[in-house]
């Protein structure tokens, strides 16, 4: 049985009525329907922890999903997935598909920043001296995607903006 058909929360069945609503009214052919559904889907079972069955979903939307704008939040969404599970490297090459598809996303390129940041993170704390090149080099990474996020969405990532200052890696033309 579909995940939409299974919701037993009252927001849940709400929003699966008004979807399933819009989605017989929108003049579109059968596939793109079907892969609606299947993204949310993956979407309710991603909002519920369940990310086997989200996954599953998410690669039968990408089947049968043909336009781009969409299959880079069904990418975006599946790196979401396997970030949390700690798989960072799948992570990463899931939002490099999405941004390569859709280059204005910049919550992709905040979660390869974070990533990035991370990975630098632990070199530094496994180095005896607490710095190493290797950390340094994916802080520079991490600096890069950070400041490409910005340039799009220049009232975001505040944090980021602060460590991109505190840390000497800010550009000048970054928040313009």
């Amino acid at each position: 049985m579909p995940r939409s058909q299974r919701n037993d929360n009252f927001i849940d069945k709400t929003f699966t009525v008004m979807a399933d609503m819009i989605l017989k009214m929108i003049p579109t052919n059968k596939t793109a329907k079907q892969a609606f559904a299947y993204y949310r889907d993956g979407m309710s079972a991603q909002g519920d922890g369940e990310y086997a069955e989200a996954l599953a979903n998410y690669e039968e939307a990408l089947k049968l999903e043909e336009d781009p704008y969409d299959r880079s939040f069904i990418f975006y969404n599946m790196g979401l997935i396997y970030a949390s599970n700690g798989d960072h490297t799948r992570a990463l090459e899931l939002y490099h598909q999405a941004i390569e598809i859709s280059p204005r996303m910049p919550q992709a390129l905040n979660n390869i920043a974070v990533i990035y940041h991370h990975l630098g993170e632990q070199l530094e704390a496994a180095s005896s001296s607490g710095k190493s090149d290797e950390a340094e080099a994916y802080f520079d990474q991490a600096a890069d995607y950070w400041q490409r996020a910005i340039r799009q969405a220049p009232n975001n990532y505040i944090e980021a903006q602060n460590w991109l200052k505190t840390t000497g890696r800010s550009k000048a033309d970054v928040f313009f």
